[in-house]
């Protein structure tokens, strides 16, 4: 009778642990299931005389290629987005104000497991003095989380809300949402505005959708998009060079 018993849960046990490896595994490659970046767009970034591009294995390094400031942004992805579909998007900023810009590789593509520290980005940009962190939908969130570093300045948000309460941070904050976004909507925003600090400036791009912050295609359970990918980027790039001053 012990012996049986033994059986049934010897094969219980190897049951288990089959279902834990193929949940591992299908896990893996979900996550590495990334929506990618539109590669014209990338290299229109890669070409630009007035960019300079650095890539190293934790992050995406736009900085001017001559003339820049003390400021920076360490921007993290959305979840399962190319970080690379970012890089025409945000380089407007870097050319116009001279703002280095490091865009993080977060590990297994989302956010929320990425064990670096917020130092071991902006050691990848050791010249720069002031520092805000931001990021894009669940990239974010984490942004919320990472803007209690004493080394923040400032938080931006690209169609995105904190999880976290930061209303009695004097972090100057800035919340970009998109009039056209089905995920992180106007209204989810607007609820989550109490947990920003009462001067957090919210701006709204008229016609943008939630996958227009990047360059990466159709997500599902958005809606569709009404000014072009050069419109959105323009409008960004002003709301970033008016806030990262």
């Amino acid at each position: 009778m012990t012996s049986r018993i033994l059986r049934v849960l010897g094969r219980a046990a190897l049951a288990l642990l089959l279902v834990i490896v193929l949940a591992s595994v299908a896990f893996l490659v979900w996550a590495n299931m990334v929506m990618q970046g539109d590669r014209e767009r990338a290299l229109d970034v890669w070409n630009n005389g007035d960019v300079t591009i650095t890539s190293t294995d934790r992050s995406v390094v736009l900085s001017p290629s001559s003339g820049g400031s003390d400021t920076g942004l360490v921007y993290i992805p959305g979840a399962k987005v190319d970080p690379y579909a970012y890089m025409y998007k945000l380089s407007g900023v870097v050319e116009e104000a001279g703002v280095t810009v490091v865009i993080t590789k977060p590990t297994l593509n989302l956010a929320f497991f990425d064990t670096h520290p917020l130092a071991d980005y902006t050691a990848d940009a050791p010249d720069i003095e002031h520092w805000y962190v931001g990021g894009h939908s669940l990239g974010g969130v984490r942004a919320c989380q990472l803007a209690d570093d004493p080394d923040v300045d400032g938080l931006v948000l690209f169609g995105s809300y904190c999880a976290n309460d930061l209303a009695d941070s004097t972090l100057r904050v800035l919340s970009i949402a998109a009039s056209n976004d089905g995920l992180s909507t106007e209204a989810k925003i607007r609820d989550a505005a109490p947990r920003l600090p009462a001067s957090t400036e919210f701006s709204v791009i008229d016609g943008a959708n939630h996958a227009r912050f990047g360059d990466y295609g159709v997500q599902p359970g958005d809606r569709e998009a009404t000014i072009t990918t050069k419109e959105t980027r323009d409008q960004l790039t002003a709301l970033l060079v008016a806030f990262l001053r």
